[in-house]
């Protein structure tokens, strides 16, 4: 199983960055308008266990943990395949996967959060 490579918080902010400014002088990408904010500290416990075992590269409870993800709804930023990967976040009290999800970006910190099943995404910010 790949395991997304980290860039430095910089480059991962450039990147990111670049991804919000490029596009259409006539108006923003909708994918990028559809994206909203998370701290940190709102998410749940088991996004927190995940986020952990992201960090320390598993091991994960399902095998398709860190398989990519390939932004079909085009929700997120576009990016070539290969560039996100998706993580289980354990339902509590669910037979199966569930819907919650942490999606991460090549860049430094650029995890997505998605209670929905893809229906909508937050940007996971790591300061608060």
């Amino acid at each position: 199983m790949r395991i997304p490579p980290r860039f430095s918080l910089l480059g991962g902010a450039v990147a990111l960055l670049s991804a919000l400014l490029a596009g259409p002088a006539t108006a923003a990408p909708a994918a990028v308008t559809a994206v909203g904010h998370i701290c940190y500290s709102g998410l749940p416990a088991q996004a927190h266990e995940t986020l952990d075992l992201i960090e320390a590269g598993g091991p994960y409870p399902f095998p398709q943990d860190g398989t990519v993800f390939r932004n079909r709804e085009g929700i997120l930023p576009s990016r070539t395949t290969g560039y996100y990967h998706e993580f289980t976040v354990v339902t509590p009290g669910s037979e199966t996967r569930g819907a919650r999800r942490v999606v991460t970006g090549d860049a430094v910190r650029e995890d997505y959060y998605t209670a929905d099943h893809y229906a909508s995404f937050d940007l996971v910010d790591h300061g608060c």
